[in-house]
């Protein structure tokens, strides 16, 4: 099954995957919600999952297909090359983390070693990896959950409380009570340092913020 909110890009993936042998393309979604309704539906042996989408995010997603099917296949195939991100997807139960800059070569050997039950991790997400050990202050990836770095992105993307609430059937209690474990976590003491936290490692982009 393939989840990406661009049509062309899953058009651009379903062709080169299902030349080789033994894969067929058996559903596809365009967002978190429908991906999980399809999967409890058809029960793919693999779903390559991008993480930006809107409503919940591939991590999330994620993260209700492993608790319904603790044997569910994931390999994320997205444009974040950040280690924070691989880290919450392989958290949230995903078992590869592919870029959307790698070759097609590189997508197809992943989804081969998932189906075989091996981890996949593309070179550059390794490499980024390896980077974010030097860092010196907290990493937001090491010390949140994946419901927690969820929440995390929302905020940043400036979602309300009530909003988050909505998407991620929460009451806007616990938003509150996720929003001031998360600052707590990452020792920052206002929402500001958070967004400032997050430039630095990654998260949030510059062009996002500016865009937000």
């Amino acid at each position: 099954m393939l989840v990406d909110d661009h049509a062309v890009v899953r058009e651009g993936y379903r062709a080169v995957l299902q030349k080789q042998p033994g894969l067929r393309v058996v559903a596809e979604a365009a967002d978190g919600v429908e991906a999980y309704r399809l999967f409890k539906e058809i029960k793919p042996d693999l779903v390559i999952m991008d993480l930006a989408m809107p409503g919940i995010g591939g991590i999330e997603a994620i993260r209700r297909i492993r608790q319904w099917d603790r044997n569910a296949q994931v390999l994320v195939f997205t444009m974040h090359q950040n280690a924070a991100f691989a880290v919450q997807a392989i958290r949230a139960g995903a078992r590869g983390y592919v870029t959307k800059t790698s070759p097609p070569e590189t997508l197809v050997q992943a989804a081969m070693d998932v189906l075989s039950g091996r981890i996949a991790i593309s070179p550059d997400i390794e490499h980024e990896l390896a980077l974010s050990k030097l860092a010196g202050e907290v990493v937001a990836a090491d010390v949140l959950s994946p419901r927690e770095f969820e929440v995390l992105r929302m905020l940043l993307a400036e979602r309300t409380s009530d909003e988050i609430a909505d998407t991620l059937h929460i009451s806007p209690k616990t938003v509150a009570n996720l929003h001031y474990l998360i600052k707590t976590k990452l020792g920052v003491g206002s929402d500001i340092e958070l967004v400032r936290l997050a430039l630095r490692q990654g998260i949030l982009s510059q062009r996002d913020w500016g865009e937000a």
